[in-house]
């Protein structure tokens, strides 16, 4: 996730065409040992757009079935399930050596006039505060010495918040958080490249919310978070590349999962889409021990 840039980003967004509704996707040759969540639903979206039109997704439900390998290819199967008069339903499969990593079902309509409401925002003050990479790289030059080369600790996203994200702490807070964001340079005309760099961005912050009333940061030491299932519903047309304000909540923790859901609104208040996800959060009491 961090070291990438928004060049990068839409390199993997841009999968190979390997046969008829099978493609070839990459992930970034940095440190990680799983493959972040946002790039395999951003590609896995890609994958089912490509067969499809001009018809944009207006929801996709995905499951993240086992952690990706960041140095093998992923392979996208998708299954045309149908070609309606309004709505195109796809299925599209992740696959990483003869085993699913992903799957997803995305629906996509054609644009159409009806009735319309949405919800007030929540009062906003204007986009600001604290970079997201800048949190990770002051905690890092606290624990060791770092070179001046920040390109590691680039996202392809902006991503600031006045409340603060508090990945390393251990304080309990409200289980809300929100955020600006927007990509770091401008995206094509396209609305589907769009849509698609908004899926991944959703998946950088959305467990924040979960984690919040409990005593750890999402990188606190023995914590460990993984997403299980990722949902989101595309209400209205936006640019990724424009501010948008995600506002963040979490209900209910329970069983090991959090559950978030979070909602976009352009800068002058237009609801433009919804995600939800769950995630698994675990603790390893023995790490935190040592630790201290």
């Amino acid at each position: 996730m961090l070291g990438v840039t928004l060049e990068h980003l839409l390199d993997l967004l841009d999968l190979e065409d390997l046969e008829v509704d099978l493609f070839r996707g990459h992930s970034p040759t940095d440190s990680r040992d799983r493959i972040f969540g946002g790039q395999v639903l951003g590609q896995a979206l890609v994958a089912a757009r490509r067969t499809v039109g001009t018809r944009l997704a207006h929801s996709l439900h995905g499951y993240f079935l086992r952690p990706g390998n960041p140095e093998v290819p992923i392979l996208y199967q998708v299954d045309r399930i149908r070609d309606g008069r309004s709505f195109t339903t796809r299925r599209v499969v992740a696959i990483q050596q003869g085993r699913a990593i992903f799957n997803m079902s995305v629906s996509f309509h054609d644009a159409e006039e009806g009735f319309e409401h949405q919800r007030a925002r929540p009062e906003l003050a204007p986009p600001g505060g604290e970079l997201y990479e800048d949190a990770i790289k002051a905690e890092v030059a606290r624990q060791v010495p770092i070179d001046h080369d920040d390109r590691r600790f680039g996202l392809p996203i902006e991503i600031r918040t006045e409340q603060g994200l508090h990945l390393f702490d251990d304080g309990e807070r409200s289980p809300d958080i929100r955020t600006w964001m927007r990509s770091r340079g401008p995206l094509p005309n396209d609305p589907g490249i769009h849509q698609c760099v908004l899926a991944y961005a959703s998946d950088l912050t959305v467990m924040v919310s979960a984690v919040r009333p409990h005593p750890v940061g999402m990188r606190s030491r023995g914590f460990r978070t993984a997403s299980l299932d990722h949902a989101m519903w595309f209400h209205r047309s936006f640019r990724a590349d424009q501010w948008l304000s995600f506002v963040q909540e979490s209900p209910v923790s329970a069983g090991g999962r959090g559950f978030a859901r979070g909602e976009f609104f352009t800068e002058d208040g237009v609801l433009v889409a919804s995600a939800t996800q769950e995630g698994l959060m675990r603790l390893d009491p023995e790490s935190r021990r040592r630790q201290r």
